[in-house]
């Protein structure tokens, strides 16, 4: 099979032929679909001090399982989280991170809706915002971000804001529901909100921290570190609350698969609509790193296999 690979920091990326995997206990050998493709990978691609299997989420048909596997056969559509090599003809899932793909629905549909649409409706639900609260989403137009705009509205907030480094985007953005859209390297984001969503971090964090109004919440999910001044946060009673999908999927399997559906609902009822920005074939999958890392795309980017 054909599997992408890299043997440097930051290094070309290549096509090699390699065995097809062997699924271990607990484990499905899936053929991929599609693979979505996320700024943390590019980032451990570019950053990481050795190289990394290029991971993610993945999409496809189950052609095997491994002992003790219970809840798939082969021949099920599934997408799920893959800490091996994603970018292939075939990968493993571990059984734990891996969910059904509805009827109807195609592989990108899930790639593009459900890994990312769970970390932006695990993000929400951290910020827990009341009906009629502001939020306030940065990379919004991002394959996480552009879901959170949507969910946001969706759940009933009385305002809506896109924050995004590019301000072609801003139609975009606006197109998705929100009310308004700002850059990041405005003055100013426009009115106090309750809530910030932010999937940048860095220096971003500092401005990010400004525009929340007294006693907001910002839920950080970035990979992107960052450090947020203790003072800022006293003096407006704010708080800083961290989010990481795997927690949730690995700790709270039932609030995974509570989640899970919920977002195929919406979906199948018209309230949230994923996007994708773009698929690139398998050899091109240094082209899709490019659209991420120019921080170009509109939507979700996607691998077809």
């Amino acid at each position: 099979m054909r599997r992408v690979r890299y043997e440097s920091t930051g290094g070309p990326l290549f096509l090699e032929e390699v065995p097809v995997p062997e699924p271990g206990p607990g484990e499905l050998l899936v053929r991929c679909e599609a693979a979505g493709v996320t700024l943390p990978v590019v980032r451990k691609v570019t950053e990481a001090a050795e190289p990394v299997a290029l991971g993610g989420e993945i999409a496809g048909e189950v052609v095997a399982a491994g002992e003790g596997v219970t809840r798939f056969r082969p021949g099920d559509r599934v997408t799920g989280m893959c800490f091996g090599h994603g970018y292939a003809d075939f990968a493993v899932l571990h059984e734990a991170m891996t969910s059904p793909v509805p009827d109807g629905a195609t592989a990108v549909d899930a790639i593009a809706l459900v890994r990312s649409g769970l970390v932006a409706y695990g993000a929400l639900e951290a910020a827990r915002p009341a009906p009629g609260e502001s939020v306030l989403v940065t990379a919004a137009a991002s394959g996480v971000g552009h879901l959170a705009v949507q969910l946001a509205r969706s759940r009933g907030a009385g305002r809506v804001v896109g924050a995004v480094s590019d301000p072609a985007k801003a139609d975009f953005v606006r197109g998705l529901g929100a009310d308004d859209c700002v850059r990041y390297t405005d003055a100013s984001w426009g009115d106090p909100v309750d809530c910030v969503l932010d999937a940048v971090g860095g220096d971003l964090l500092t401005p990010a921290v400004a525009a929340l109004a007294p006693h907001g919440r910002l839920v950080a999910y970035s990979s992107g570190g960052g450090t947020v001044q203790a003072y800022d946060l006293l003096v407006g009673a704010k708080s800083v609350i961290g989010f990481q999908m795997a927690l949730i999927a690995r700790g709270r399997p039932e609030l995974y698969e509570q989640w899970r559906q919920e977002l195929w609902r919406l979906f199948a009822e018209g309230s949230v609509k994923p996007v994708v920005h773009g698929e690139f074939a398998l050899e091109d999958a240094a082209k899709a790193h490019e659209v991420i890392e120019a921080r170009a795309n509109l939507g979700k980017v996607v691998l077809r296999p």
